[in-house]
Parts: structure tokens; sequence; C-alpha cells
């Protein structure tokens, strides 16, 4: 006897198996997505995004670790690596370019790599530079891939200052408006933010997405 799930069913259980990390379920549901002839986009949106977003917040509330965070991670891919392909380039709903990456002196990188790993979780497009990345490494790099965000880090406020030499170099060069720039880190803050004429900050990598996210729409 074979069993019809339904889109509503099909699109929980897409999410359900992110937010176990489980890859080969994430895999299988979207395989059978497709069989279903369900929207891949919808799939991607309603399905492997809704998963996403909770195990930011179960993140943020310590209920799970950085390797979970990590391992949903990787299953978001594994399901967009199956369903992207079907989908035309002009309907993709593309969140964005991010570079992020540590500063330049400081290598610390627990935080960047949170932050990199619910970036890719939430269907970003991420580049992960490490640590000790020297300001003009971050421009290289954010002007070859085409980026929209360049996200830096900085876990040290002897080294926090490599945030802002990346702003005035962009200043600089006349390259300032072609990007999003966002800090974090322990020592930031909303003042630093200001000070230094960064576009965005936040306190944590879940809220870090959705200021992106907001970000990237007022550009568009």
């Amino acid at each position: 006897m074979v069993i019809k799930m339904s889109e509503e069913e099909l699109l929980r259980k897409l999410s359900e198996a992110v937010i176990s990390c489980d890859r080969e379920a994430v895999v299988k549901a979207a395989q059978q997505a497709i069989e279903k002839k369900l929207d891949p986009l919808k799939a991607i949106e309603k399905g492997l995004s809704k998963g996403a977003i909770v195990v930011g917040d179960k993140f943020d509330k310590l209920e799970i670790f950085l390797t979970d965070l990590m391992m949903a991670a990787d299953a978001m891919k594994a399901g967009l690596n199956v369903l992207l392909p079907l989908i035309s380039e002009g309907k993709i709903s593309k969140k964005g370019i991010v570079i992020c990456g540590t500063v330049k002196g400081d290598i610390h990188d627990i935080g960047k790599n949170i932050l990199a790993a619910l970036f890719s979780a939430n269907g970003f497009d991420v580049h992960d530079l490490g640590v000790d990345v020297s300001t003009s490494k971050f421009i290289e790099e954010a002007e070859k891939v085409k980026a929209d965000v360049i996200a830096l880090s900085a876990l040290m406020s002897s080294t926090i200052g490599g945030q802002k030499d990346v702003i005035d170099y962009l200043k600089e060069t006349g390259k300032r408006e072609e990007f999003i720039v966002m800090v974090g880190g322990g020592p930031t803050t909303r003042e630093w933010t200001e000070e230094i004429g960064a576009d965005g900050y936040a306190e944590t990598a879940t809220e870090a997405v959705k200021v992106a996210s907001e970000l990237i729409k007022t550009r568009s």
C-alpha cells in the first residue's frame, strides 16, 4: 500500500529533517518533493528555510551545540543541491552573497564559524575567509565574488580597529557604496557600529542573518 503525502506533510518533512541535522532525510524528502511535482522554490522557502530558522533559534537559546548547527547547515546544502537545479534562474529568490572573516590580528573563529554556518543554512552564498584576514583580502574577495555583504568579526578589543580599517579603505577607494558592511563580536556595540559607519550590527548570529536580509532588501 502506497501512502501519498500531502504538500503540507512534505514541507514539514523537509523542515524537520533540517532541524534533525539529518542529511540523508533531507535529500530523500527533497527527491520526494520533486516526484510529487512540488514547486522546488516553495520546497526551499517553506520547507528547508523554515527548518533553518528553527535551528538558529535553538542555537541562540543554547538548546543545541555548534556541531549541531554545522550539521544542519550541511543538511540544508544537500537539499539545495537537489532542488536548485530545477528552478529557472529568474525565479530563484537569491538571499545574497556574503564574505565573512575575523579581522587582522585576531585568530578567534568560533563566532565567525557560527555566523558562516547560519548564513549558509539560510540560503546565502557564503565565502568564509577564515581568521587574521587583512583589509585588502576582504576587499579583493568581495569584488571577486560580487558580494552583497562583508561581515567582519572581531573578538578582542585590541583588534576591533580592523573593522574600521575595512570601512575606511572602502571610503578612500570610492567603493563604500558597493557593499553592505556588518560588524560583530564580543567587543562590538551599536555605538561602535555608528562611530565607524558600518551598516549593521547584531549580538547573535541569528539576528545577523535577519539584519543582513533586511539590508539587502532595502538596497534592492
